[in-house]
């Protein structure tokens, strides 16, 4: 499972929600957390895509994001259950 966190380095809403997300995590069911500075990043796409944005939160990048601004507990938590039966 792994999510990926579209974030800035200044930002403490981001870190508000990496730490949030890492709560969630739990015995069993590991989840990698791939974060990505958008003003650090060699893509700069990611600037215009996400500027307003962050953090975003996505589990799979071929889907809508998951949450922005605040971690969306229960769409984490509904992610996570149907990563779980799809395993």
């Amino acid at each position: 499972m792994h999510f990926t966190l579209y974030s800035r380095s200044y930002c403490h809403l981001c870190q508000e929600m990496l730490d949030a997300l890492l709560l969630l995590q739990r015995p069993g069911q590991p989840f990698t957390v791939e974060v990505i500075d958008i003003d650090a990043s060699p893509d700069a796409s990611l600037l215009t895509r996400f500027d307003a944005l962050v953090p975003l939160l996505f589990g799979d990048l071929e889907q809508p994001e998951l949450c922005h601004y605040f971690l969306d507990v229960p769409a984490v938590q509904r992610y996570l259950e149907s990563a779980k039966t799809t395993a």
